[in-house]
């Protein structure tokens, strides 16, 4: 049986096509700017990113690819380019041979220095600047909301649990 559901109304309609335009909008432009400034993409700042933080700055890799919501196969490619341009490395995990870990290389640690700065600075003119501080206090609980309903148990983002 079909269950009927509602319409959305005006102004949800209006809500729910601003973020999908924003959503179709935001990550090319967050592309452009870091390949046009340092040469890498988007996921891959998040990648290394990712493995700046955490211990030893090495990752196993099923871990990262969690954490950046990425396939494995999807990246074990990207992690291959960063490899071919010394930027990151493959090793055997210690804890289980049949792991494989990613460690960021002394090269991709600079890569990623080097980037940031632009990185946040586009970030405060296209979306922080755009909002005062009531809408940036907005903008995180509602994002917030959302994400905790696309990732329960937590598992992508590293967001304040509810309690």
């Amino acid at each position: 049986m079909t269950r009927l559901v509602p319409r959305l109304d005006a102004e949800e309609s209006e809500a729910w096509l601003s973020l999908v335009t924003l959503l179709e909008l935001l990550p090319s432009a967050l592309d452009s700017q870091l390949q046009r400034d340092s040469g890498i993409t988007h996921f891959e700042f998040a990648v290394l990113s990712n493995l700046r933080f955490s211990p030893e700055q090495t990752q196993r890799m099923s871990t990262l690819a969690v954490a950046t919501n990425a396939t494995l196969p999807r990246l074990s490619h990207v992690v291959t380019r960063l490899e071919n341009r010394g930027l990151v490395e493959r090793l055997p995990s210690a804890d289980d041979r049949r792991a494989t870990n990613a460690r960021l290389t002394d090269a991709g640690r600079r890569e990623l220095v080097r980037a940031t700065p632009g990185h946040i600075d586009f970030v405060r003119r296209t979306v922080i600047d755009s909002l005062d501080r009531e809408q940036l206090g907005q903008l995180a609980a509602i994002a917030s909301a959302i994400t905790r309903k696309l990732d329960p148990e937590g598992k992508f983002a590293a967001l304040p649990r509810e309690e």
